[in-house]
């Protein structure tokens, strides 16, 4: 899973400058406000809103945009959207296997962006439980390295609940079962380590490699998918070789 994970935490660093800041804005006040909805408008007592602050602020969203958000999805302001999380399934080039999460208010037209997206651009639709059996939930975490070593983490998270961690390049992925995510966060904090994005995700149990051709061809799916704005989340099973990745970044 390396080259995948590479590739999506050095998306997840370019998304600030990236031209699409506005729809990522959108995208994270909306996990805000379920996240409000959903376990109420307290940070300390809603882990899942407290992430999903924190990632904002992270990406540099502004603090009185962030408040907004958490007073209408806890319900003291007027105007929060009943959003829907639905989860499409499919396949990109060289199947590839898709999990499409989407957070929306009209259900009808986030079918259609998915189906149209995938089958424009080298894709499939498939039914629902097709793809969802290869991916598990799991925590996870992204530290940047700084002078940071595997070491230093090791002694915060492991003992913790974290069940690997992984070596990106500039930035450290922590793994862990959803129930001990909040724990690992919190042991890092308590030891002065720094984090980019704490979150519960979906890691695929086998990966599929990919050449340069059709990296670019999956890629261009994704973009084409993260362009909606009822895709909240993308998760695939695609592994991008180093050389491979290397070229893409040229």
């Amino acid at each position: 899973m390396s080259g995948h994970s590479k590739w999506a935490t050095t998306k997840h660093k370019k998304a600030v400058v990236d031209a699409k800041r506005g729809k990522m804005f959108a995208k994270l006040i909306k996990n805000i406000e379920v996240a409000a909805r959903t376990g109420g408008g307290d940070p300390a007592g809603n882990p899942t809103l407290f992430d999903a602050i924190q990632k904002a602020k992270k990406s540099s969203v502004p603090n009185n945009n962030i408040d907004n958000a958490v007073k209408r999805g806890s319900g003291l302001e007027a105007g929060g959207a009943d959003w829907q999380t639905i989860m499409y399934e499919g396949y990109g080039p060289n199947g590839v296997a898709l999990l499409i999460e989407c957070l929306t208010d009209n259900r009808n037209r986030a079918a259609t962006e998915v189906r149209t997206a995938l089958t424009r651009n080298g894709g499939t639709f498939a039914d629902a439980g097709s793809v969802s059996y290869l991916f598990n939930r799991k925590g996870v975490i992204l530290v940047p390295k700084g002078t940071l070593t595997e070491d230093d983490l090791m002694m915060a998270a492991l003992e913790a609940g974290a069940d690997e961690i992984n070596d990106l390049g500039d930035t450290f992925e922590i793994v862990s079962e959803p129930t001990d995510l909040v724990a690992v966060r919190t042991a890092l904090v308590d030891a002065g380590i720094d984090y980019d994005s704490a979150e519960s995700s979906l890691i695929p149990t086998m990966t599929v490699p990919v050449d340069e051709e059709a990296a670019r061809k999956v890629l261009k799916l994704i973009d084409v998918l993260e362009d909606s704005d009822d895709v909240q989340n993308i998760y695939a099973n695609f592994d991008i070789p180093d050389d491979v990745l290397a070229a893409l970044d040229e």
